[in-house]
């Protein structure tokens, strides 16, 4: 091998580690930026309690997160619908609904939401379930096309509802936000980590809008809410 040779390819090598580490900065510049437009964009739309029981809206959505064995919500999730419920009997709506995962039958986030409101005094008939909120983006587009709701108040944790409140304007919801944040939780740094991922991933799917797993007849959150009843 001449010394022409080996010095072409040293600067081949070295060309194409200039273009992987520039590739590897756009990217994490672009997540960045993705991530911070997302909040910025939205944290207007983050209200107090007091402030969005002025909001005329037609239901309170209230997002899954997991529960425990013998059904119980986790605390991410009790805050949650202590906050949805706090909503509810201060005027905010007189519907709630409840958006989680029931894709298997060993696995049921909202019928342990809805009897949670249910012991808290609330009406079932005021109450929906969405079975397939399998993700945020399903919750919302459901709640769209599925339950007909056009103003939404939504209520998770506050690193949560910049995503949520984004995804939902996108397909056309006019949504704003209520943090239920009560107490700190364990992992939340992962949490905060995998949601800037999660904000980048959601941006780019709201310019697609693929339908979600599953539609179906319609259901008014307006009407009745034992119509989502399956037990």
């Amino acid at each position: 091998m001449n010394k022409i040779t080996r010095v072409n390819r040293k600067n081949i090598l070295f060309s194409g580690i200039i273009i992987l580490f520039s590739t590897f900065l756009l990217v994490i510049a672009s997540v960045l930026i993705i991530n911070s437009y997302v909040k910025l964009s939205t944290e207007s739309k983050i209200y107090t309690l007091e402030e969005a029981i002025a909001l005329d809206v037609d239901c309170i959505l209230v997002l899954g997160a997991g529960v425990w064995e013998g059904g119980r919500p986790s605390y991410m999730l009790e805050d949650r619908l202590l906050m949805g419920i706090e909503l509810y009997k201060s005027g905010a709506s007189e519907r709630l609904l409840m958006s989680g995962d029931n894709g298997r039958i060993d696995y049921d986030e909202v019928n342990v939401m809805k009897q949670f409101a249910i012991n808290h005094g609330i009406d079932s008939e005021h109450i929906f379930m969405d079975h397939a909120g399998f993700s945020t983006y399903e919750s919302m587009y459901r709640a769209r096309d599925i339950f007909e709701a056009k103003r939404i108040i939504i209520v998770t944790q506050e690193y949560h509802l910049y995503r949520a409140i984004y995804i939902a304007e996108k397909l056309g919801l006019e949504a704003y936000g209520v943090a239920s944040n009560r107490r700190s939780y364990m992992g939340q740094e992962v949490r905060d980590f995998r949601e800037i991922l999660a904000r980048t991933k959601d941006f780019l799917k709201v310019v697609i809008k693929p339908k979600p797993t599953y539609l179906g007849e319609s259901i008014p959150v307006s009407g009745n809410g034992n119509l989502t009843n399956d037990k």
